[in-house]
């Protein structure tokens, strides 16, 4: 078994929704469905892969735009998983209105992410890990075997998520980067919501907000 990785850019805020699929089983899960997630669809159907849930790491509007429409797509609809540190933010379409965005709402949660909690696409384990900061329930997506972190708006190659929003607090931030991250192996893959891929050792060596 392997875990395969698509990332589609999507949105005016270039977000990286991540399609990912066990190869042996071709199920899949979309991780921060964005705007225009039509693509992914294509994406899917284009592999043979049957996309069973929607995983967010967080509820900012950019990471939320495509719900609505992902989890139509099937009936009954695609279950989403959030923590529920982030349902107030969800319910409110992750603030879209304030930065001049619509957000169609999607189905309320039906999985509610904790810390350290086992998740599984085909045959392959996926580990929660709450990490807030950016937002109060912002969660990554480690899968051990494949050695990677999918880690929302936490890090970025070169720099980390800002705090500057409605619960966002910088000193969380950084100590989830530190507990949940940088303890990984340094070869760990990072894939983040927005810019290019990176790992554990190139961020520990040369990000400078560390």
């Amino acid at each position: 078994m392997s875990l395969e990785i698509v990332p589609v850019e999507l949105g005016p805020l270039s977000n990286n929704t991540y399609l990912i699929a066990d190869s042996q089983t071709s199920r899949a899960a979309v991780i921060d469905p964005a705007m225009d997630s039509e693509l992914v669809l294509a994406t899917a159907k284009q592999r043979g892969w049957q996309i069973q849930y929607i995983w967010l790491t967080h509820a900012h509007f950019d990471h939320i735009a495509g719900v609505h429409l992902l989890a139509g797509s099937r009936t009954p609809p695609l279950p989403v998983s959030l923590h529920p540190g982030d349902l107030p933010l969800y319910h409110d379409l992750g603030g879209a209105r304030k930065f001049g965005f619509h957000v169609q709402a999607g189905p309320e949660p039906s999985v509610l992410l904790a810390h350290r909690q086992s998740l599984t696409i085909g045959e392959i384990l996926v580990e929660v890990r709450h990490t807030p900061g950016h937002t109060p329930g912002h969660v990554v997506f480690y899968a051990p075997s494949a050695g990677v972190v999918f880690c929302g708006d936490l890090i970025f190659y070169g720099s980390v998520g800002r705090t500057d929003l409605p619960g966002g607090n910088h000193r969380q931030l950084i100590e989830s980067i530190q507990a949940q991250i940088l303890s990984l192996p340094p070869q760990t893959r990072l894939f983040s919501g927005h810019g290019p891929e990176t790992t554990v050792g190139d961020e520990i060596a040369n990000n400078p907000f560390l």
